[in-house]
């Protein structure tokens, strides 16, 4: 369905066409988020930045969201997972620090010194390179909605159509490409789907800023 990250990329750009030129800020969720995010950022001449979730996993199986923490460390709970295991808040807090700190981790490890772009007021677009249940994708739209933007979107590749109709009230706009059924997993819709590295997303990023300085 899609060739790779970029070209997925390249496909959404032409979807957001009716963002260019009015310097929206493009939220990337790294890391594979980054990778499609840059190339709508170029075409719609807008900023380039990251916000950074987790998705907090059940202890001892952690591909299975028992949460997702914002970057702010705000946590938001799947009560069907907590109560289906009996599982209380205080029973994942170990959980929820240590993504917390990867959190912490990665935004120093992919802005160091580079200060939080301005939210308030502003054109938002928040973008990944796919969802799934959108568990994580949700800790972050709370998050940039309490930063309080004029209008925030929600644009992905792909994602499950109930995962899309589940989000919608949390945002202004979705665009989404495709939603397909049956749907198990976001690298079934990409030939390549090659796992991302943290140097991969600093270069992409400090390319971005770098070019984005120079115009000025």
């Amino acid at each position: 369905m899609f060739t790779n990250r970029y070209e997925a990329g390249q496909r959404l750009a032409r979807s957001l066409a009716a963002y260019r030129g009015i310097k929206a800020l493009v939220m990337a969720v790294p890391r594979g988020g980054v990778i499609v995010a840059a190339p709508v950022a170029k075409a719609l001449e807008a900023d380039l930045d990251i916000v950074i979730p987790r998705k907090v996993g059940l202890p001892g199986n952690p591909e299975l969201a028992a949460a997702a923490v914002a970057p702010d460390g705000n946590v938001i709970y799947n009560t069907l997972v907590m109560n289906t295991f009996n599982l209380r808040p205080q029973d994942i807090e170990h959980e929820i620090r240590r993504e917390l700190a990867e959190i912490k981790r990665r935004t120093v490890a992919y802005r160091g010194q580079r200060p939080e772009p301005i939210i308030a007021g502003r054109i938002v677009i928040m973008i990944d390179d796919g969802l799934a249940t959108g568990f994580t994708a949700e800790a972050a739209l709370q998050y940039l909605r309490r930063a309080q933007p004029r209008r925030l979107l929600l644009a992905v590749p792909v994602a499950p159509p109930d995962t899309i109709q589940r989000l919608r009230e949390l945002v202004d706009e979705i665009v989404c490409l495709e939603q397909p059924e049956p749907f198990y997993a976001v690298g079934q819709f990409y030939a390549s789907f090659e796992q991302v590295q943290d140097w991969e997303v600093v270069e992409i990023l400090q390319d971005y800023w770098s070019a984005s300085t120079a115009k000025r």
